[in-house]
């Protein structure tokens, strides 16, 4: 290089540096047009679609809970109430991905045991709505609700909610009849109408609640509201009102309900007690029953356990699954169907030696008094329950007539309106022998039918339907426990109206037209025998009546007991032990109840399950507490005038004695 070069060249610098200037003038200018045509874009052209999209992000349409209607019984004591309870929820937007630390600082806040993480995380996995809480724990005490209140800063996405939720005042009084509600599950959202279920957390799961869901539930609503970016409500923008669900009012009496109870809660036993009028279930008990309330928000796995694990099965509605032998309380249908198939004529006669053959030295069918009872007409066969008087007619028909007629009186059959869990047995027939057997029917098991035993099975709820068909004689009314829907007038008034049409209803069977009507007096006049008559098994149940009964006890065996062996239950464990059992209804002449009385391994019927009707009856009749000695002082004034003079008249003798 030459020491005269220039060490730089200006001019060339120059045009490069202008250049370059232009180019990133250029490229800015393009950057601001293509800014400003994504401005216009999107203020302009778009601006009917974002703004729509930022109104929703901004407000939500959230579904407002219809009030749960409340349940009533016949003389307007409230069964099933509403209360406030407040839970602590968490809203999994706002936590994120910190749920895990934010479950257990609440832990360390308040009590939240480990059954009680598994169920919020297993709501949290199920269908939900965005930013919907999620409950975490359940009836906070106001200690607890004061603890969550001072921690907030540190609890993100917590917050204590207040909710409605249903509660029996009465506890395990009625679980057995209006069943209880609980929490709704995956499985139940698939049935209900979802729309109708959003905010919707509970649902009646067993009886009343269950059957009558539609009613009580209500009709959602809905509200618009304003949310801040982290989906906390602002305010509420518009609302359109929930239409809560409606009251209902049972025929169930409370007061006969609590009393029947108190007889028999030493036991496992069931009562129902049915108005032969309209039907109406006045008392439907099982024992020992179990706190509803319990499920209502979800059972501790401990009280779950010992409720299942109970050897007395508090958990079994036995009033309406229960299936026992009948025993002799199915005697009055077997009786009638004789008589009235032309089998036998009412006068038919038998010699009881104590047992009674198909054949000369064949096998012996037992009476229950091995002695016999000599010379025995039906009005004896009611009254003393003479097993050979039955065993004969019912050789004489044979099976179709008997099963024909039980199956009349609603043997084999759910009949009643509103109870989703009863259960309907089965009525044995040939048919039912060769279907379920494989094997013909045969002349004995004809003569077991007949005493309600062998394949014979019913509920209590069974046996009191076809105490109440005999006491309208043969006119049906279908067991309910509901009387109406209820409504308070603007004026105060109070109205019970029946829905015109109930869904699922069990069909009403058909009126009992016998061939000869007359029998149904002789059939009724028979039953009065067991109870007011001089040698019936039930008569010290009658003797200071101040109305006329009609009954039948039944004595069921649980085991079998050789031909050759005598039945000793103080040889036997107490589950081996006869079951007790009593139908009866009153007053015979105008009937005004009629009940059915099982008391599991309670012996024989007269003596331990017919004082149970009497007392019961008494509650009902006479408006005495049969528990409380105070009442029971009094009896002696009570006026009896209010019952039919046909009903307080004694009774005077059997009429084919």
């Amino acid at each position: 290089m030459s020491r005269f070069d220039p060490i730089k060249d200006h001019s060339s610098e120059n045009r490069t540096f202008t250049f370059r200037a232009f180019i990133a003038f250029f490229l800015v200018l393009v950057l601001i047009g293509v800014l400003m045509g994504r401005l216009y874009f999107l203020q302009v052209i778009e601006y009917d679609r974002f703004a729509a999209m930022s109104e929703n992000n901004r407000v939500q349409l959230q579904p407002v809970a219809p009030t749960r209607g409340l349940i009533y019984d016949t003389h307007g004591v409230l069964l099933a109430d509403n209360r406030p309870s407040y839970s602590v929820t968490i809203l999994k937007e706002e936590v994120g991905s910190h749920l895990d630390e934010t479950l257990e600082e609440l832990r360390s806040i308040i009590d939240i045991n480990d059954r009680e993480i598994e169920r919020f995380k297993k709501r949290l996995n199920q269908r939900r709505r965005p930013y919907e809480t999620i409950p975490v724990r359940f009836r906070l005490t106001e200690e607890e609700i004061a603890k969550l209140a001072v921690n907030y800063h540190r609890l993100p996405g917590v917050q204590v909610e207040a909710d409605l939720i249903r509660y029996y005042p009465y506890g395990s009084s009625l679980v057995h009849a209006m069943g209880y509600v609980g929490r709704i599950n995956e499985q139940e959202l698939q049935v209900v109408n979802a729309q109708n279920y959003a905010g919707t957390h509970y649902i009646g799961k067993l009886g009343i609640e269950n059957f009558y869901e539609p009613i009580l539930h209500g009709k959602v609503g809905m509200q618009k509201v304003e949310t801040n970016a982290r989906g906390r409500v602002m305010r509420i923008l518009e609302r359109i009102d929930p239409e809560p669900g409606k009251d209902l009012e049972l025929s169930l009496d409370l007061r006969l309900q609590q009393i029947t109870e108190k007889l028999i809660a030493d036991e496992k036993a069931s009562v129902v007690a049915i108005d032969p009028k309209t039907g109406g279930i006045l008392a439907l008990v099982s024992t020992p029953a179990y706190d509803p309330n319990l499920f209502v928000t979800g059972i501790s796995n401990e009280d779950y356990s010992a409720l299942r694990d109970s050897d007395d099965l508090p958990l079994f509605n036995r009033a309406i699954r229960g299936r026992y032998p009948p025993g002799s309380t199915v005697k009055p249908v077997t009786g009638l169907a004789a008589i009235d198939s032309d089998a036998v004529q009412p006068s038919h006669t038998v010699w009881d030696p104590g047992f009674y053959t198909l054949t000369k030295g064949g096998r012996k069918y037992r009476d229950w008094k091995r002695s016999g009872h000599g010379k025995v007409d039906m009005s004896l066969a009611f009254a003393q329950s003479c097993d050979v008087w039955f065993y004969d007619v019912a050789y004489k028909m044979g099976v179709d007539p008997m099963s024909d007629y039980l199956g009349r009186f609603g043997f084999g059959q759910v009949t009643s309106l509103d109870l989703p869990e009863a259960l309907s047995s089965f009525l044995p027939s040939r048919e039912w022998k060769r279907r379920t057997r494989k094997l013909p029917w045969y002349p004995g098991d004809s003569l077991n039918l007949s005493i309600g035993q062998g394949f014979l099975v019913a509920t209590p709820l069974q046996l009191a339907t076809a105490a109440t068909v005999l006491a309208n004689r043969g006119k049906w009314v279908q067991p309910k426990l509901l009387k109406g829907i209820r409504e308070t007038q603007p004026d105060g008034t109070v109205t019970v109206t029946m829905p015109d049409r109930i869904e699922n209803a069990s069909p009403i069977p058909e009126d009992i037209e016998l061939n000869h009507p007359e029998y149904w007096e002789l059939i009724v006049d028979d039953m009065v025998g067991v109870v007011h008559g001089s040698r019936g098994t039930a008569r010290k149940i009658g003797l200071d009546a101040p109305y006329k009964i009609a009954g039948k006890s039944g004595t069921a065996q649980v085991v079998g007991i050789k031909q050759d062996e005598r039945y000793d239950a103080d040889k036997l464990e107490k589950r081996f032990h006869d079951h007790a059992l009593f139908i009866a209804f009153a007053p015979a002449d105008d009937p005004k109840i009629a009940v059915a009385v099982v008391i599991e391994n309670g012996g024989g019927g007269s003596t331990n399950a017919a004082p149970v009707a009497r007392k019961v009856m008494d509650a009902y009749l006479l408006g005495i507490d049969p528990t409380s000695p105070e009442e029971l002082q009094q009896a002696s004034i009570v006026d009896y005038s209010i019952m039919d003079s046909a009903a307080s008249s004694g009774y005077v003798g059997h009429r084919h004695e």
